[in-house]
């Protein structure tokens, strides 16, 4: 996942990702966060407050510091959050959000929520694919150099 701390669509679901993450590690699945913002006119997103950041949210993943931005352009990532899904052999088979809700939603409404990150990477390690429907990350662009 790409993951920034300042994006107020980062801070409306970090909660419900750092829960998610608990049951896919229990599940056997890796995960890992990577910050690809210039920290220089966004020092907010800096490796001092990742640290904080991280600590403060009980990461029980690594959160690391993409500096040349190289890994979100491999990816192709475009925005904060933004999630990838892969298989066991390596292959792309998610590519979508963590739920269908943003900055603004009711505690009653995320309580309903479905899980589509954590159902999709469940379903790969069950069948190697990701599902046939998935929706786009939306998020804050990523702050590029």
């Amino acid at each position: 996942m790409f993951i920034c701390n300042h994006c107020p669509y980062v801070v409306a679901v970090i909660e419900r990702l750092v829960e998610d993450a608990v049951i896919l590690q229990n599940a056997g699945i890796g995960v890992a966060a990577v910050m690809p913002n210039d920290v220089v006119n966004y020092p907010a997103d800096s490796p001092a407050n990742m640290e904080k950041f991280a600590a403060h949210y009980g990461f029980s993943f690594p959160y690391l510091y993409d500096e040349t931005q190289q890994v979100a352009r491999d990816y192709g990532a475009q925005c904060t959050p933004d999630f990838f899904g892969f298989n066991a052999r390596g292959e792309l088979q998610y590519r979508g959000r963590i739920d269908e809700y943003r900055p603004g939603a009711t505690q009653q409404q995320i309580a309903q929520r479905v899980p589509e990150l954590r159902n999709a990477m469940l379903t790969i390690v069950e069948t190697g694919q990701g599902p046939r429907e998935q929706f786009p990350s939306a998020g804050c662009s990523i702050k590029w150099k």
